[in-house]
């Protein structure tokens, strides 16, 4: 395969989840009759396998790249030559690990109320490098939703109390633990592991996140389906994962504060086109994101790969004597040994930008 200096693409990768969504994901996909089914997320370069119940005989989650005309698994491609996909450096720390997983999400309905393990929880109980800290950019939401997210505990139980509310399925009284916080499009948040959480119905977003599918999902049922219990606690029982969560008491005001990122200009391309970081290594190190808005004709260099995604506008990428040409929600992969790459956008384009974590 002549991999070189070319963009990596993907095709669909649509992974089965316990919720439902994913009709705005069909009508990317031109699918005739586009609806919300429990395939409500598209996994974006990943090398990470879904884990979901009653399903571990399907092999799902790991992304296929399409380099020319020619297609292969993600994770074979970058073993074809991690050097010069993820970078030397990269390598030499993480082996063929990108250290990052990014998804397309779309909701249809809130989903469950949840929380992720910290990198340091996973390591010392999980048998695992990785926790799952995420974080989120919003896309779009559908007409007639007042888009929202639940983070962080505005009214924190007990932890008796919160314990025996999930024992009950007491779903009335976990909602009233919260308060909706407010989102809407271009707002990026990054939520670590151990906050207690749940994405609102109607929104369409890119989630960036260490590679793992851990998660205590301390609500059971959604969208007509009842997870096993071995799929509520990460195959382990309630007490071991009520160590988990962060019961630290938030205000609306205080989430927004602790959770929502706000860009920063990092450099500029030319007068009218610039990078900006949403979130950087202050924040976390599991993964970095930025912004690209070009106007015009920029040169582009990066010395990490990374994963972009079209958020607006539309463009074409130049990489030697190879054009490719990306509209909106387009995604693709650049890989670190590509030197630099000429982006064109006349009519503008912002690019969201996925990074691994840098190394130290």
């Amino acid at each position: 395969m002549n991999y070189k200096n070319k963009l990596v693409r993907f095709t669909p990768n649509r992974v089965w989840r316990t919720y439902t969504g994913g009709k705005i994901l069909d009508q990317m996909e031109q699918k005739s009759i586009p609806e919300d089914t429990h395939f409500p997320e598209d996994w974006i370069g990943s090398t990470t396998q879904a884990v979901n119940p009653d399903r571990e005989h399907i092999f799902e989650g790991v992304s296929h790249a399409t380099v020319g005309e020619e297609s292969i698994r993600f994770d074979e491609l970058i073993a074809a030559d991690p050097s010069y996909f993820l970078g030397e450096e990269h390598t030499k720390s993480f082996n063929l690990n990108p250290m990052l997983l990014v998804k397309f999400l779309d909701s249809s309905v809130r989903l469950h109320f949840q929380a992720h393990p910290t990198a340091e929880f996973a390591r010392e109980h999980l048998n695992s490098n990785h926790g799952k800290a995420e974080g989120y950019y919003i896309l779009d939401v559908r007409e007639g939703t007042d888009p929202y997210v639940y983070v962080g505990f505005q009214y924190p139980p007990s932890r008796a109390d919160f314990k025996k509310m999930i024992e009950d399925q007491d779903i009335n009284a976990m909602e009233a633990c919260f308060e909706k916080v407010p989102v809407k499009p271009g707002d990026c948040l990054y939520i670590p592991g151990g906050s207690p959480h749940a994405i609102g119905e109607g929104i369409l977003m890119v989630e960036i996140m260490e590679p793992s599918d851990w998660a205590v999902r301390f609500e059971f049922s959604k969208g007509g389906y009842t997870m096993p219990e071995e799929a509520r606690f990460m195959k382990r029982d309630l007490e071991f994962c009520m160590d988990v969560f962060d019961f630290t008491q938030l205000s609306v005001e205080q989430a927004i504060d602790k959770f929502y990122q706000y860009p920063k200009i990092e450099r500029h391309y030319s007068d009218s086109s610039f990078q900006e970081r949403l979130i950087n290594e202050n924040v976390t190190d599991k993964f970095r994101v930025k912004k690209s808005t070009i106007t015009g004709t920029v040169e582009k260099a990066e010395k990490d790969f990374y994963i972009g995604i079209v958020v607006t506008g539309e463009c074409s990428i130049k990489i030697g004597e190879e054009t490719t040409q990306l509209k909106k929600l387009d995604r693709f992969f650049c890989p670190a040994g590509v030197d630099a790459v000429t982006i064109c956008a006349e009519s503008g384009v912002e690019i969201l930008e996925c990074y691994p974590p840098a190394v130290k």
